[in-house]
């Protein structure tokens, strides 16, 4: 079992239904031995993890020119009662750039009243 890779930005590959593979950077935070993402909840990344766990991530720049090999992993939605812990490990990688952020999306959420979750937070396991 391969370590996951632990960089700034790392290129999270999901895949469709058809077999095709998606990359698209993303930060990802280290929580113990997994990775912990967060992202829009209605994003395409979220859409084919709800059909397929399967995914691979490799180190990448901002712009998700990967920048080491891809470590097969397998991935799934944090349940709400784990989220505390999934946060501060962001705000733990990320600071004060996660922190904006994160505040920013809630303040805007309540701002338009929309309803549900609009983010979703993803745990990233080694296969």
């Amino acid at each position: 079992m391969a370590p996951l890779p632990r960089s700034e930005y790392v290129s999270l590959t999901t895949f469709r239904r058809t077999g095709a593979p998606v990359a698209t950077p993303v930060w990802a935070a280290p929580d113990g031995d997994d990775l912990v993402v967060w992202t829009r909840a209605d994003s395409g990344k979220v859409k084919r993890l709800r059909h397929t766990s399967r995914v691979t991530v490799a180190p990448c720049d901002v712009r998700g020119k990967v920048e080491g090999p891809a470590v097969d992993a397998v991935a799934g939605f944090v349940d709400r009662a784990e989220w505390p812990q999934a946060l501060a490990a962001l705000r733990r990688a990320y600071g004060w750039k996660f922190r904006l952020g994160h505040h920013f999306s809630r303040f805007w959420h309540r701002v338009t009243r929309q309803g549900g979750e609009r983010h979703e937070l993803i745990r990233i396991h080694p296969a």
